[in-house]
């Protein structure tokens, strides 16, 4: 089934935080199996879909840092969590019969298979779902900048970030009860301000390359085939 898509090929950045579903910790099952059905759901539509995933759920590196560790070996603990997460994600496609590949920026041959753009283009043209892990595979790179980079090699129109809230505000609305919502934003706004939607690499990495971002709420019901149609609620990053 093809649908009328707005956007057609898409990187689908999921935070690991989204992944905890009400835990305070690790990884929700039930909120894995919601994700990847959203995802299945899409792919149906007649989209192409990689996936990034993030690994706060389970560590932050640079958090850790903060605390006076290695930056590092922080960061690559926080790529192996990536890869967990990952790992997880494909379990549950697994367990729906769809077609899935985690390719890893490190090196895990006994887990997953290692990046490479020709290798992601060959499972991406035979219709599986990509999950893309371990970030760029080198420090002091965030999985946001990861997103954007994968997005670029992958052909992507948009990147798709699956978030707690629905869409970007100019504080954290969970904190300030007058903080604005935005339904679109330049690349530059986003900079200019401060905004905490990705960080000033990855936004600058979209910006060059044209892709736009979108910001939206993982637990808006069929969200992930809502925002490829254009439809639902989320903010617009563009130039």
């Amino acid at each position: 089934m093809t649908a009328d898509l707005r956007f057609k090929r898409v990187i689908y950045k999921v935070s690991g935080e989204s992944l905890m579903g009400e835990q305070g910790f690790g990884i929700d099952p039930n909120m894995v199996s919601k994700v990847v059905q959203d995802i299945v759901s899409a792919q149906k539509l007649g989209a192409e879909i990689g996936i990034v995933v993030g690994g706060g759920n389970i560590f932050r590196g640079v958090a850790l840092a903060a605390k006076g560790a290695d930056r590092v070996s922080g960061d690559q603990m926080g790529m192996l969590a990536t890869v967990m997460n990952a790992i997880s994600l494909k379990m549950a496609f697994d367990a729906l019969g769809a077609p899935a590949v985690v390719m890893s920026g490190l090196d895990l041959p006994q887990v997953c298979e290692r990046f490479t753009q020709r290798g992601m283009i060959a499972h991406r043209d035979a219709g599986k779902i990509v999950i893309f892990a371990g970030g760029t595979g080198s420090p002091y790179f965030t999985t946001d900048t990861g997103a954007a980079l994968r997005a670029s090699e992958f052909g992507a129109e948009a990147i798709l970030k699956g978030t707690n809230v629905d869409g970007i505000y100019s504080a954290d609305p969970k904190i300030d009860k007058d903080a604005v919502r935005y339904d679109e934003i330049t690349y530059t706004d986003v900079l200019n301000k401060g905004l905490k939607v990705m960080d000033a690499a990855a936004v600058s990495l979209a910006r060059d390359n044209n892709i736009a971002v979108l910001v939206f709420s993982i637990k808006q019901e069929g969200g992930l085939a809502t925002i490829l149609k254009g439809e639902g609620r989320f903010t617009l990053v563009h130039g």
